[in-house]
């Protein structure tokens, strides 16, 4: 059953369930966080609409820059507006920046601390049609290494929101994920949210036998998935991990010590991902059995959403399965 004390959309299983772009979120956070403060400011690479920055770029014009398909410029130029005073939003294609950008990013921005938060945009396969060059599937990798960075990668375009703006509150740069097609709403207004803390979204009646930690859009996925296995008599909980750095480890030992066995979704490579986060915490804390969902070390290729998740082993089904063979581990 959901969490009632999260206060969820009750609506999420159903099929009209409504639907929305995790970057609509992100565009609408920052104009909420442009009001609150005025030093908010946003850059772009060109990429304004596809990104929603044009949501602030409207309101405030004069708080908003347009750098061009320069994403080093794009970085370097943030890192001194917040040595400035300011607090520069910037945004692109996750696949351009954090991707093409990573050095000025490490150099510029995370070694002198500065409070620049970066939307990468696009990112996973859900891409689609995009192709593999456009789909950013390290992107967690490569900033979660870095000194000082904060990852997040909100389950929906509701929590994208509410982390756009406690993002814009903290003193650390802040890497947010976000994704391009319509995902379900599954938060709502009154959903807590708070940058380091894993929510459980969903816990069985009886004693849970596998705990599901997912990310950013699949937390979906996993839902569906929890419900599936309920009906054949397998008992799961499910984490919405929406802080991948810092991690959250009591949570994850907790839900580890609880169901004894854990396995890890995201829309990602395995190698370096959150799932890879997942379990350096556990083997250094309460090591368990593991199964990873995720992108098992190839580059993507064009099709819709759907087709790619059902390709790459990130559906219902999938989730299904590594859940089963987990508890078979577990059980031997």
């Amino acid at each position: 059953m959901l969490n009632p004390n999260l206060k969820l959309n009750q609506k999420l299983f159903e099929k009209d369930v409504a639907q929305t772009p995790i970057r609509q979120g992100f565009g609408e956070g920052l104009v909420t966080a442009g009001d609150a403060d005025k030093n908010v400011v946003a850059l772009c690479a060109d990429l304004t609409e596809s990104t929603k920055m044009n949501l602030f770029a409207e309101k405030y014009p004069e708080r908003f820059v347009e750098i061009g398909v320069a994403e080093q410029n794009l970085a370097t130029v943030a890192s001194g507006m917040a040595a400035m005073g300011k607090i520069p939003f910037m945004s692109s294609y996750a696949m351009f920046s954090p991707g093409r950008n990573w050095e000025q990013i490490r150099t510029t921005i995370a070694y002198n601390n500065r409070p620049v938060k970066i939307a990468g945009s696009h990112a996973g396969i859900s891409v689609g049609p995009d192709g593999g060059t456009h789909q950013a599937l390290e992107d967690i990798a490569i900033l979660r290494t870095i000194p000082n960075m904060v990852v997040l990668s909100p389950c929906d375009a509701m929590e994208a929101k509410k982390a756009t703006v406690a993002a814009a509150k903290t003193l650390q740069p802040t890497y947010i994920r976000l994704a391009r097609e319509k995902t379900p709403i599954m938060t709502t207004e009154d959903t807590p949210f708070e940058i380091g803390k894993a929510q459980i979204f969903y816990e069985s009646k009886e004693k849970s036998q596998v705990g599901i930690i997912a990310t950013g859009a699949l937390v979906h996925k996993a839902l569906a998935a929890a419900e599936e296995l309920e009906k054949e008599g397998t008992h799961v909980k499910v984490m919405n991990l929406a802080t991948i750095k810092p991690l959250d480890i009591e949570a994850v030992v907790s839900l580890a010590k609880e169901c004894g066995a854990v396995v890890t979704l995201e829309e990602h490579q395995i190698a370096g991902g959150m799932g890879s986060a997942v379990s350096e915490c556990l083997v250094q804390n309460f090591p368990v059995p593991i199964e990873f969902v995720g992108i098992r070390d190839v580059f993507g290729q064009s099709g819709t959403p759907e087709q790619l998740l059902m390709h790459y082993g990130l559906d219902v089904p999938s989730i299904i399965a590594a859940v089963k063979k987990v508890l078979a581990r577990k059980n031997s």
